[in-house]
């Protein structure tokens, strides 16, 4: 089956909350919980559990930013047990392929914070750029669908 997205629901955000990351990515990912209370107040975003099989391995949240209309990717983790094994960039490629399916051929965007030198090779690993601009203190990066 290998790696698929699946809507946050009343019975998954529980276990979505207990993922973690490395003590020195807790301040450069947001807690999950905040980003599904983001996704249930603002119909602009949308969360999503990120499954290899029937494991749950991480986390996303996609929509269309408010301020630049920009749609991006807003927050995106692997707990710390699955890093390191290629899954994040599997899941991030499906990701882009929902993205697709649901926007069309878009520019689709997310931001990176300047310290986190791997998420930056990650995003790059399946396409981001670097754009040039900064958007809360991080860099964007695009790419086009």
């Amino acid at each position: 089956m290998g790696i698929s997205l699946k809507q946050v629901t009343k019975e998954n955000w529980y276990e979505c909350t207990k993922l973690e990351v490395y003590e020195e990515q807790e301040g450069i990912v947001a807690p999950n919980w905040n980003s599904i209370i983001i996704s249930l107040l603002c119909d602009n975003w949308n969360a999503k559990c990120i499954f290899e099989d029937e494991t749950l391995i991480g986390f996303l949240l996609y929509g269309i930013e408010e301020d630049t209309s920009k749609p991006m990717l807003l927050r995106f983790m692997i707990d710390k047990k699955y890093q390191g094994k290629g899954l994040g960039k599997k899941a991030i490629l499906k990701m882009l392929d929902l993205i697709r399916i649901e926007y069309g051929n878009i520019k689709f965007y997310t931001t990176v914070s300047i310290t986190n030198v791997s998420a930056e090779k990650l995003y790059e690993s399946v396409g981001f750029e670097k754009n040039g601009e900064i958007m809360w203190d991080e860099n964007v990066m695009v790419i086009q669908l």
